[in-house]
């Protein structure tokens, strides 16, 4: 029979999982902005950074390893907390969203490869070509602009596109 009291008794001191979860949200948040954009995929890095640690702190509690339901969901209250807060400070202070939140990078500027974006984001010019190449270009003189977006991936915009005729 299980311990129905157990499950749900707070067994970490709430002042102690709102550190943690503080700590750990903070600091994973600023190690995945250094990592790059490139790194995140098709999810934004938030989005990457709370799956992961949602997960992890529901763990304990869902297998009954460790800590109680409750501690888990506390921590999760904490997590989801920072993500509104850090999203909030964002839209309401642009100079913080340049730290915060991630922009889109120029790869391609009138045809011409942006090197330093590329070097920063650890992309070959065989790379770009290949994203070109998906977005059915050949020549990178064809575009107009692209860039890496937030979320990883490439937008182009062909320098046919802003020709009225």
């Amino acid at each position: 029979m299980p311990d129905w009291g157990a499950i749900f008794l707070v067994t970490t001191p709430v002042g102690e999982i709102f550190v943690r979860g503080t700590v750990t949200y903070l600091a994973l948040l600023l190690m995945m902005r250094v990592a790059g954009q490139r790194e995140s995929g098709g999810l934004g890095l938030t989005d990457v950074l709370l799956v992961v640690l949602v997960a992890q702190a529901t763990a304990g509690g869902l297998t009954g390893d460790s800590r109680s339901v409750t501690d888990g969901l506390l921590l999760v209250v904490t997590i989801l907390m920072w993500s509104i807060v850090v999203d909030a400070v964002a839209y309401r202070w642009p100079r913080a969203a340049d730290l915060l939140k991630a922009r889109p990078r120029p790869l391609i500027d009138d045809g011409r490869l942006n090197h330093k974006v590329m070097r920063r984001e650890f992309m070959t010019r065989e790379e770009v070509l290949t994203q070109l190449r998906l977005h059915g270009i050949e020549d990178p003189s064809l575009v107009k602009r692209a860039y890496l977006e937030p979320n990883g991936m490439i937008s182009v915009v062909r320098r046919d596109d802003d020709s009225s005729g």
